[in-house]
């Protein structure tokens, strides 16, 4: 099987940078292993353990770690699994799963089993929310309530949509010039005040030593989405060319009659959310929000 790193030592840098960022949460955490039939997934522990259970998948070609950074403000009121996407840049296996199957439900579905806290409330976004989608098809009994973040596999845009990112991708590639990395990113993000120390320093690490995933989890059926009935939230942003709001929350309400939708205005796939938004997210996971 070819290493989805470029070489033991841009593995070492990106395991690097992930325990350092785990590090700077400044709070204690747990490694967890479970066993799947796809590979060993690793997951950190961490939160308040005396509160409800929650499973977290991040995005694509990112890290659990830099994910419980953004996420920080579920930590006092969650015991967290925050789970390394197996085939991505991690701690998990090394298996590649297609995004155009069912595998990453498959798999999503075997490591709630594998934890023993099903059912459990979940959280996803844009890669990682395609993946819990996925696992909402494949095991809607064990997903109490999820939360999607401009999720991947319900109303994807078109493949040429991504081009844009192209030129300035090759252009970096050829002068490792931080300036077209940022060009890169830039559609994401929607205004350079939006790009982080740590989007760019999680992103460019990727970049440079992972080789990265350029498909995000496939449209899901309807008739596989209306196996869900659980409560979800489902949050796309306005600006996001990739997952466009309009698109996503469209089809979501024709899905999921029970679902709540929100749009995050004037954002893009890269965004920073409100106080007010945070604890919408945190009632929606307790259950609160439907009362």
């Amino acid at each position: 099987m070819k290493s989805i790193y470029k070489s033991a030592e841009a593995r070492a840098k990106i395991l690097a940078l992930y325990d350092r960022q785990l590090k700077e949460l400044g709070i204690p955490v747990r490694d967890l292993y479970v066993e799947t039939s796809f590979g060993r997934t690793h997951l950190v522990e961490c939160g308040d353990f005396s509160r409800p259970p929650l499973l977290v998948f991040h995005g694509g070609n990112a890290t659990t770690a830099y994910n419980l950074k953004y996420c920080d403000f579920l930590l006092p009121h969650f015991h967290i699994y925050a789970v390394d996407t197996i085939g991505h840049p991690g701690k998990s296996a090394e298996t590649s799963l297609s995004p155009f199957n069912h595998d990453y439900g498959k798999w999503g579905r075997e490591v709630i089993e594998q934890l023993g806290c099903g059912p459990i409330a979940c959280l996803g976004g844009s890669f990682g929310g395609g993946i819990l989608v996925k696992t909402m098809c494949a095991a809607p009994e064990l997903v109490a309530r999820s939360v999607l973040l401009v999720p991947s596999a319900i109303k994807n845009a078109p493949f040429i949509k991504s081009v844009r990112m192209l030129l300035p991708m090759c252009m970096y590639r050829l002068t490792h010039s931080e300036k077209w990395f940022i060009r890169c990113i830039l559609p994401m993000a929607i205004r350079r005040e939006n790009i982080s120390t740590d989007i760019l320093t999680t992103a460019k690490c990727s970049i440079d030593h992972a080789r990265i995933k350029s498909i995000m989890p496939q449209n899901e059926s309807a008739r596989r989405l209306q196996k869900y009935r659980h409560p979800v939230l489902v949050m796309a942003a306005q600006r996001d060319y990739l997952f466009p709001a309009g698109g996503v929350l469209r089809r979501a309400k024709a899905v999921w009659p029970q679902c709540r939708r929100y749009l995050l205005r004037d954002r893009g796939q890269i965004n920073e959310l409100t106080a007010r938004e945070k604890r919408m997210i945190i009632r929606a996971l307790t259950g609160d929000f439907y009362g």
